[in-house]
């Protein structure tokens, strides 16, 4: 297959922009014997972007600093192409943490997360065990709408999660709660994670963030409204919520 057949073969798949700096030739063999395979989250190994970010994130000292320091991050092309930076919501020092994973459309356009229809089913979810947003915090794995709202790569997420444990470390909520696939693979250790989250409450060590912290992964928000086959587990995840907030609460 020549090059003009492979982009027009390319576009009948429906790619509509470039993803690198320089065209890859994926049909020509890498030389020599197969490589080790590569560490996880090889992308955080220490390059200027990734080590911007850490400094970045280190350097805040507070919620309004490290806003700001994600707004000024270059590092992440994700920045050039999105409308808005999602940085975070809610309670600046609550105790209940909420984290989504990718902003979409709605939230590109608002700037906060879990707008538009979401985040209405999100306030629904949270009213059923009595819990309004106002009084949790929210944040995001990924700040930055992915172009055309594609999923985000592993190397986008290295970059930004530097900022995301800042965020946690800053609020230092007593338990959080996961919204999605991608962030139970990004913040839970590697045993805990498996091919799907783990059912109920884990207490997993988040890294760059001290000790161990209660941790509750669940299907996100959008995935419980598309999918009436996820709800029952959403409603069992939502009770184990509620249970664990009042065994919080401190005896009268």
């Amino acid at each position: 297959m020549d090059e003009l057949a492979a982009l027009r073969l390319q576009i009948e798949w429906g790619a509509d922009e470039a993803i690198a700096d320089a065209p890859q030739n994926w049909l020509r063999a890498a030389p020599g014997p197969p490589s080790a395979p590569a560490p996880e989250w090889a992308a955080t190994l220490p390059r200027p972007a990734q080590a911007e970010a850490d400094a970045r994130a280190r350097a805040s000292a507070t919620l309004a600093e490290l806003e700001a320091a994600v707004a000024g991050f270059t590092g992440c092309p994700l920045r050039d192409t999105a409308f808005r930076l999602v940085f975070g919501d809610g309670e600046p020092a609550a105790r209940l943490m909420l984290i989504g994973e990718v902003p979409g459309a709605d939230e590109d356009r608002a700037g906060r997360p879990f707008a538009g229809p979401a985040g209405a089913y999100l306030d629904k979810m949270l009213a059923s065990i009595g819990l309004e947003r106002a009084a949790i915090r929210i944040g995001m794995l990924v700040p930055w709408r992915p172009p055309g709202g594609r999923p985000p790569t592993e190397s986008e997420i290295a970059l930004c999660l530097p900022f995301l444990l800042r965020h946690i470390a800053l609020v230092d909520p007593a338990r959080l709660v996961l919204l999605g696939p991608l962030a139970a693979r990004a913040l839970l250790p590697l045993q805990q994670r498996g091919r799907r989250p783990p059912q109920g409450w884990v207490e997993a060590a988040i890294p760059a963030d001290g000790g161990p912290r209660s941790v509750l992964a669940m299907a996100s928000p959008a995935t419980v409204r598309a999918k009436p086959a996820t709800r029952p587990a959403a409603w069992a995840d939502l009770r184990r919520l509620r249970r664990a907030l009042a065994d919080d609460m401190p005896s009268s």
